[in-house]
Order: C-alpha cells, then sequence, then structure tokens
C-alpha cells in the first residue's frame, strides 16, 4: 500500500468508489429490464453516440433481431420499444466511460503533480487494469448471450461483477488510508475481532456471488414463496448431483436465500462480541448500523421473491447489498488498524 497521504487524492478516491458503486447498481438496472443484449457489438470509440437517424437505427434493429433474445423472446418487438432498451444499456456503457475517465484524468493529474509518487504508482495502476478487466468481462458476458441461448452466462455475470466489486473495494481501502494514514508496518497476528470480521466479510462475498448466479439463471423467478419453495422447506434433489450447487437455478437460490442467515449471524456475532470490548465510537456506529443493513438486506430479498422479482425491489436489494460489502471493508479497516495500534 503507498505511504503518502493527500487529501485531493483521497476526494478522488472517494468519488470513484461512488461512481463504481452506481455502476454496479445501473448494471442491475440493465439486467433487471433485459437490456443488456440490446446492443450487439462492443464499439469503445465509435459506440459512444447513439444512432443518428431513422436509417441508422433500422440498421441497429436489424442487428438486434438476429440474436436469440429478440427470435426467441421479443419476437413482436417494435423499433419503438427497441429505442427503450438501447438507450438503457447505451447509457450504462456511457457511464463506464465516464468512469474511465473520472480514474485515467485524476490519476495522471497527480501523477504530474507529485501528488502520488511514482514510485506508489502501483496500487493505483492496478485500479486501473481492474477497470479494464471488469469492461472486457462485461463485454464477453454479453457476447455469451448472442449465439445460441438468450441470456447471458451466470459465471461470466458473476465474474463481472465480482471484478467490479474488486474495484470498488481496493478504491475504497485506498481512500481510508487517505483519510487514516497507511501503516507503517503490517502486524501478522490478527486479533480474535479482526478475525470474524474477515469471516464475517468472506461469507458476504459467497453470498453475493450467489446473487450474481441467481441473477444470471434468472432464478429468483423460479418460486415467489417464502420460507418454503415448490411448498417444501428442503425441496428433494437440490443437491443431486453435486455440480447443482453451481448449476441449477433452483439450487442456487435456494442456497441464496439460507446463506444470508449465515451471513447475518456473523454480523450480530461480531457486534456482540465487539459490545465486550472497548472500542472507538466510529466502530460502534459502524457495527450497529452493520446489524441493520444486514437486516434490512434480509427483508428486502425476501421482498424481492415474494414480489416476483419486481424491479425497484431487487434494485434495493442490490444496491443495499454494495453498501453493507463497503460498510464491511471499513469496519475490517479500522479493526486492523486497532490491532496495529496495540
Amino acid at each position: 500500500m503507498p505511504k503518502t497521504t493527500n487529501r485531493a487524492v483521497m476526494n478522488w478516491l472517494f468519488i470513484f468508489a461512488f461512481v463504481v458503486a452506481f455502476l454496479i447498481v445501473f448494471g442491475g438496472f440493465v439486467r433487471l429490464t433485459r437490456s443488456g443484449l440490446s446492443i450487439v457489438e462492443w464499439n469503445p470509440i465509435s459506440g459512444s453516440l447513439p444512432p443518428i437517424g431513422q436509417q441508422a437505427w433500422e440498421q441497429e434493429f436489424a442487428k438486434y433481431q438476429l440474436t436469440p433474445e429478440f427470435k426467441f423472446i421479443n419476437t413482436k418487438m417494435d423499433l419503438a420499444e427497441y429505442k427503450y432498451i438501447f438507450f438503457i444499456e447505451w447509457i450504462h456503457r456511457l457511464i463506464a466511460r465516464l468512469a474511465g475517465l473520472a480514474y485515467a484524468i485524476p490519476v495522471f493529474y497527480f501523477l504530474l503533480k507529485k501528488n502520488i509518487p511514482f514510485k506508489e504508482f502501483g496500487i493505483y495502476f492496478g485500479m486501473g487494469t481492474l477497470f479494464i478487466a471488469q469492461a472486457f468481462m462485461g463485454w464477453y458476458m454479453v457476447a455469451s448471450g448472442l449465439v445460441d441461448i438468450p441470456a447471458v452466462s451466470h459465471f461470466r455475470l458473476t465474474i463481472h461483477l465480482l471484478l467490479a466489486l474488486t474495484l470498488f473495494a481496493l478504491s475504497l481501502w485506498t481512500y481510508f488510508g487517505h483519510r487514516y494514514g497507511f501503516a507503517s508496518h503490517v502486524k501478522k497476528t490478527w486479533s480474535s475481532l479482526s478475525k470474524l470480521a474477515l469471516t464475517s466479510f468472506i461469507v458476504l462475498i459467497i453470498q453475493i456471488s450467489y446473487g450474481g448466479m441467481t441473477a444470471g439463471l434468472k432464478a429468483g423467478h423460479v418460486s415467489n414463496t417464502w420460507p418454503l419453495m415448490f411448498d417444501k422447506l428442503i425441496p428433494p434433489n437440490l443437491f443431486t448431483p453435486f455440480i447443482n450447487i453451481l448449476e441449477s437455478g433452483e439450487t442456487i437460490v435456494f442456497i441464496h436465500r439460507w446463506l444470508a442467515w449465515l451471513s447475518a449471524a456473523f454480523v450480530v456475532a461480531l457486534f456482540y462480541k465487539a459490545k465486550k470490548q472497548e472500542l472507538p465510537r466510529e466502530l460502534r456506529t459502524g457495527l450497529a448500523w452493520a446489524v441493520g443493513i444486514v437486516g434490512l438486506q434480509i427483508l428486502l430479498g425476501i421482498l424481492t421473491i415474494l414480489f416476483n422479482v419486481q424491479i425497484m425491489i431487487a434494485l434495493l436489494h442490490q444496491a443495499n447489498a454494495v453498501v453493507l460489502f463497503g460498510l464491511s471493508l471499513f469496519l475490517i479497516h479500522r479493526l486492523r488498524a486497532g490491532d496495529l495500534a496495540q
């Protein structure tokens, strides 16, 4: 990690992390409106502008009409309806381009001004590399839905999501360093509280991964009842064969439903364990917020099921997961700072 703190760099990192978080949530909106496959080509430069003129629109629509999504799902779609989903995906890609500029312009400016010493550029270069990687994975994901099946690969969607979250995490963690200071050394031993926070975070990442696979397979529509699925608490043959935990929509959404409670249990355990220790006020407040947010996340998840993946509820569910992810990072960062201070 860097050693040099700078307020301007700190502010930029916070804004960039927010832009990445917004991009993640807007990506969820694209998925929920089935707009992601509307633009069948990836043109980073020429694609910055939408089609201009009736002929250009008809040509773009003709390309979409060759896709499996049009042939099997949107067979009755007209040009006006196509323009709606096109603009949603186009705005998504425009935000991604703007996010790229929000990274590239400031980072090179700070390098020239030596606000970021060149010898500490590695972490910022890693952010840029992650941004490019998740952009390529985004197109690789879209391409999987343009061949035979009118849906993207749930594995590629989940990797795309995790890359974006890793970029968000790296930006936010570096922001914390600029705000609170970077550790001058690394202590190998972790306190029991820090270990519990890290374990809780790992469970959260697994839960988010299953959320990504649930989204990719549209498995949220499998059953709109809770806590029962198909009138049973544990439907039969969910884990036969074992590969179902990564392939079957029913199995994946079942795991996603109940893994949430394990994640909540870790957060509550962390909260009560922390109450027995003298911690800074910001940590105690953060832990209380974590309990509330994880409870809200479970409630939103249940409502998403009961309302058959209504767009606004599902979008709030995804946005709240990003907030919980960021708050978990904050708790780990401050707990580790406490470890190092002792």
